[in-house]
């Protein structure tokens, strides 16, 4: 008897995947297109903060908005003022072990360069510091007051008034080449460039002929533009009174 031929078996059956639902597409409404713009906006909102507060750093803690508006501020107040002086500073020696050397300061009174290795004691005077060391505290990121002896008592107590409202990085005190006039100096910089390249940061220094309302206005904004960025980076909490 013949042996049966094996039967051949037959092919798989193909299981079909199962189907996935699709869901019709929405078509975009107002409020959709209203939420993408919101979602842009702020998006770039936050990209633009980052450039501003990146650009401040840079910058040493002041930028060219502060400048402008304290620029503005000032010729309202009919002072003059000069921004980003470029700080020299000979062989690139900051300290000069000298209560009486001359020193060449770009401005009067200075807002920036070689001093005394010593800073003043933070303080409101009513006689002259020597400016040496007061310098030293404009590198600490000090805005610094001074007066001639011609200028009214009443505008030494409106001083006074001004540096009593927020001491911590102020210092005050005649300066006799002044005569009747007032100013008010700060030198700022990039701590991270300091001394680097010849990068000695950059002064700033207005002058006035009378006090007003205007001036005192002017005088605040300087102070909050410029306070506190010192190209020494050193902290502002470390420039309290009698420190």
């Amino acid at each position: 008897m013949a042996g049966k031929k094996p039967k051949t078996p037959p092919p798989p059956r193909r299981v079909q995947a199962p189907q996935q639902r699709v869901e019709p597409k929405r078509p975009r409404t107002p409020a959709d297109r209203n939420r993408a713009l919101l979602y842009g906006v702020s998006a770039a909102g936050f990209v633009a903060l980052a450039a501003v507060v990146a650009f401040i750093a840079l910058a040493g803690g002041h930028s060219k908005v502060n400048d402008a508006r304290v620029a503005s501020l000032m010729r309202a107040a009919g002072c003059s003022f000069r921004t980003n002086i470029k700080i020299r500073v000979p062989d690139g020696r900051t300290h000069v072990a000298s209560l009486t050397a001359k020193l060449p300061w770009q401005t009067s009174p200075p807002s920036g360069g070689q001093h005394y290795p010593s800073p003043a004691v933070w303080d409101f005077y009513t006689s002259a510091v020597n400016p040496r060391l007061v310098v030293h505290n404009e590198e600490h990121g000090g805005v610094i007051l001074w007066w001639g002896p011609e200028v009214p008592a009443s505008t030494v107590t409106a001083l006074r008034g001004l540096y009593e409202a927020s001491p911590t990085g102020m210092l005050g005190t005649p300066y006799p080449p002044l005569g009747g006039k007032i100013a008010i100096t700060a030198w700022t910089g990039n701590p991270s460039h300091y001394f680097q390249n010849g990068d000695f940061g950059v002064g700033h220094i207005a002058t006035c002929g009378a006090w007003s309302p205007k001036v005192e206005k002017a005088f605040v904004a300087f102070r909050d533009a410029y306070r506190g960025h010192g190209p020494e980076g050193i902290p502002l909490s470390s420039d309290r009174p009698g420190t």
